[in-house]
């Protein structure tokens, strides 16, 4: 019989931390001062992040769910983590192999559905059940939960995030925070331990996400530089790398069964791990009514992954530039998840970084127990008060007139931030604004990912120009965004909390930075090509409406002059030739000088009429009375 578990009444719910992983997950929480995972009856901390659905619809979490993943693949669901926040057609659905994917029908959100004993359930619903077994295995331990710090790669997106935040509400968890897990590791070698100053690199390659994050620890400020990463990387590759090599070498080709991929995944995985600490291993499969055995030695194993690992480099590269720093000028790199065991991996790191790797910490539970740490730290137990000052990873900003993308928050930026941009209307009468708020690096939206569409209607007819749009980004600790819209004139606002039905490609993260370096000419030259089209329709429009009203005022060369520059005007933007552009707008203005200053002429000539000279001075003096008053008011508060 097993001992009762005796908890104290009184006691107050316990904050903790979860890292809630591709392949394994953990929760943890500080007791004594002290970050401690918590472990099952075996004494071991991992519950590892598979989900077998029954036919009776019982669902099996963890160690257990591992049986199923032989007699009944396709609904036994594992590395949930990469479909999180993703859309039906995204390119890591069409590339799994295992699973049964229900079609999208119309009216429905565009997220990933299982299709297991002729139900769907969304990733959101299968991570629920994970963090639900991680809740109850915190309850055994501390009683009650009052609410979970949990870990999410640095590179996920809008969508991911909230895809999580909404499997914690799923499993009646509340989120205290959503922390970077990069962040969470280098908060947990930060306390406890005599680092508490230098500037790190934290490499985190877990089983399907990779994170590379340099920060700088001052006396309990961690402030992050620069991020980088793929969240579409990770130790599932080195897996999937495997066994199609296996696959192909045992005559097996493509399609394959999805017993024979489930298996072979399987079985890549465990040679894997067998290989982190001997010279060869023998993959073995079953392949209906035949066996396949072949050694795979360490160095063969190696060739095999060696292009996943060094997709790593280009990411850490650019976010030692991006911090300004060089790999001699670390205090330390910091070696996260699991896949980091592999030997290649280590020995990359080190060649990449300089530095020899620490490992001080398991890099299984390492990112759990920081994330325990913060919890403890807002559940005001932890007298260490720790700062966390992370960085946004892609910037955010609105598509203008064009297609042209307005950054308002720059990748980088401290979180959490607010910043705001006034914005106009392009056309006369204009009574509504669309906000597109877009996420990326390129200067054309059509190349950026799209977050979020809204309409701010019911302005007050103006002409173009004369309106005036205040458009707010907030971005909070937990890296979610918020977009308003005020109209300053009527004061009419519009909000949207941005949760995109999808999160993005495998590209959408990791190219979106390598195409902004790639493009950056090209992009600058066609966002100066495109701000010269806009603005030249712009002066055409303004100069047709011109000439209609008072084109009596020129006389027949005048009028010919101002038609030729127009037309001249038109073809290059037709031809698309910017320096043309530029130089016939300057002829173009040059052109229209005559009927500007006829048309101003003809106004104030029709202000004056039955206006005595008396009453126009008396004015003139009391626009200069206000202007003195103004001018001496404004004196007054700057002194």
């Amino acid at each position: 019989m097993g001992l009762l578990q005796i908890f104290d009444p009184s006691a107050k719910p316990t904050p903790v931390g979860i890292d809630l992983g591709t392949t394994n997950s953990l929760v943890a929480w500080v007791s004594d001062g002290e970050p401690t995972s918590i472990l099952d009856c075996d004494d071991d901390p991992i519950v590892p992040s598979v989900v077998a659905f029954l036919p009776d619809g019982q669902t099996i979490v963890g160690k257990e769910a591992l049986a199923y993943l032989y007699s009944q693949p396709s609904e036994t669901i594992v590395s949930v983590k990469r479909y999180m926040g993703r859309g039906h057609n995204d390119a890591e659905t069409a590339r799994e192999r295992g699973y049964h994917f229900a079609p999208m029908r119309e009216g429905q959100a565009n997220v990933v559905r299982f299709v297991v004993h002729g139900r769907e359930v969304t990733p959101v619903e299968v991570s629920s059940l994970i963090l639900k077994e991680l809740k109850r295995r915190a309850e055994e331990k501390l009683g009650s939960v009052s609410g979970a710090v949990i870990t999410v790669p640095a590179y996920f997106d809008d969508a991911q995030r909230q895809a999580t935040k909404d499997a914690a509400r799923l499993a009646g968890l509340e989120v205290l925070r959503l922390v970077n897990e990069p962040t969470a590791a280098a908060l947990a070698y930060g306390i406890g331990t005599q680092r508490t100053r230098g500037t790190y690199a934290v490499y985190d390659l877990g089983g399907g996400t990779f994170d590379i994050t340099v920060l700088s620890l001052d006396d309990g400020v961690f402030q992050v530089r620069s991020t980088g990463g793929d969240s579409q990387l990770g130790g599932d590759d080195m897996d999937r790398a495997v066994a199609l090599a296996m696959l192909a070498q045992a005559g097996e080709t493509e399609p394959f069964s999805q017993a024979n991929w489930r298996a072979a995944m399987i079985e890549a995985r465990r040679v894997k791990h067998e290989l982190t600490d001997r010279p060869a291993s023998t993959f073995a499969l079953s392949l209906g009514q035949r066996e396949f055995a072949h050694e795979l030695t360490r160095e063969a194993f190696d060739a095999l992954i060696l292009p996943v690992v060094e997709r790593t480099g280009p990411a850490c590269r650019r976010a030692l530039k991006d911090a300004g720093i060089k790999p001699a000028e670390l205090d330390g790199v910091v070696l996260v998840g699991g896949s980091t065991r592999v030997p290649l991996v280590r020995a990359y790191v080190k060649k990449l970084f300089e530095h020899e790797p620490l490992t001080d910490i398991d890099p299984d539970q390492v990112v759990a127990l920081g994330a325990a740490v913060q919890a403890d730290i807002l559940g005001g137990t932890q007298q260490n008060d720790a700062l966390i000052v992370d960085v946004l990873p892609l910037s955010l900003g609105v598509e203008t007139m064009g297609g042209i993308v307005e950054k308002i928050i720059a990748r980088n930026s401290t979180i959490p931030c607010a910043r705001a941009q006034q914005f106009t209307t392009y056309a006369d009468g204009q009574t509504g604004f669309d906000i597109h708020v877009v996420q990326g690096e390129r200067e054309l939206a059509r190349d950026c990912r799209s977050l979020a569409r809204f309409t701010l209607r019911g302005l007050k007819a103006q002409t173009a120009g004369a309106a005036r749009l205040m458009v707010t980004f907030r971005v909070d600790e937990n890296a979610m965004l918020t977009v308003s819209a005020k109209d300053e004139a009527t004061g009419l606002e519009q909000s949207v909390e941005v949760v995109p039905s999808y999160g993005l490609s495998d590209e959408d993260v990791e190219q979106m930075l390598m195409d902004s370096y790639e493009h950056a000419e090209e992009d600058l030259k066609l966002r100066q090509l495109t701000e010269r089209i806009v603005e030249a329709e712009q002066v055409i429009s303004a100069t047709h409406k011109a000439l209609d009203k008072d084109g009596d005022l020129l006389d027949e060369d005048e009028r010919a002059e101002l038609d030729g520059a127009l037309r001249a005007l038109a073809d290059s933007i037709a031809s698309r030739d910017s320096e043309g552009i530029r130089l016939r707008t300057e002829a173009l203005d040059r052109a229209s000088v005559p009927l500007a200053e006829r048309r101003m002429n003809r106004a104030m000539r029709e202000a004056m009429k039955g206006r005595t000279v008396e009453s126009v001075e008396g004015d003139v003096a009391h626009a200069r009375g206000v202007d003195a008053h103004v001018s001496d008011h404004a004196q007054r508060r700057e002194s």
